[in-house]
């Protein structure tokens, strides 16, 4: 007999199985896509004008991720007062394992963020008098994945946390880890940080880590739920 929980596992991985070969073969960093889609934020110089701008480098590069990390911290300090105070002593494992999986997700594409050699595309748009011409050996690198997207995308912990309990709940996160991922994604894109590619291999990455991370430690949100 197949469970829900094995069901849920069976299409989780294949749908990571199919958006990873979507990926693969049509979102090449720095490929056709990424490229017609960044043009229109490029100035005849070869520069992005959208870089410095306000709502771009300050209110999404900066305020919105502060919200973020404060929802985060938050999420941390309902495990302490879990750990603590009885009333609260049910729900250790809902607030450890969401923020165990932000930690674990953003500090991931972080590292893999800091090794990469790829470059950002304001380091490798070269003008000429014919146009434009780019740079794809420019050494400046850790620009893949998206670090800044992975703060949206991150929320979707909240859906695994969830999907039992709190169905709503669980596609509140979802949809706000989407909209906000790819959002934040893009304004970056925008400035001239990223190409698409980079944001959506950061979701995808964090998709996958969470139905890992769901794998191993999902009978422990079942025992709570039960007891709830």
């Amino acid at each position: 007999m197949i469970t829900d929980r094995s069901r849920f596992l069976l299409t989780q991985t294949l749908l990571l199985i199919f958006s990873f070969l979507v990926l693969l073969n049509f979102f090449d960093i720095g490929g056709v896509l990424d490229l017609q889609l960044i043009y229109p934020f490029i100035d005849d110089h070869g520069q992005f004008p959208l870089r410095q701008h306000w709502a771009l480098a300050e209110l999404n590069h900066r305020y919105v991720k502060d919200m973020l990390i404060l929802v985060y911290i938050l999420l941390f300090l309902g495990w302490q007062v879990s750990l603590k105070w009885q009333n609260w002593h049910t729900r250790r494992w809902e607030f450890g394992y969401f923020f165990s999986m932000v930690a674990v997700t953003t500090a991931s594409i972080g590292i893999l963020k800091s090794q990469s050699a790829h470059a950002c595309p304001w380091n490798m748009v070269i003008p000429t008098y014919d146009g434009i011409l780019w740079d794809f050996s420019a050494t400046a690198g850790h620009c893949f994945p998206g670090g800044h997207a992975s703060s949206g995308f991150a929320l979707v912990a909240g859906y695994f946390v969830y999907r039992m309990s709190n169905p709503k709940r669980a596609y509140f996160f979802l949809i706000a880890a989407v909209i906000l991922g790819l959002a934040m994604g893009w304004a970056q894109m925008m400035r001239g940080a990223h190409f698409l590619s980079h944001n959506l291999w950061t979701g995808w990455i964090i998709w996958c880590l969470n139905v890992i991370g769901y794998v191993l430690f999902s009978h422990k949100l079942d025992i709570e739920e039960t007891v709830l």
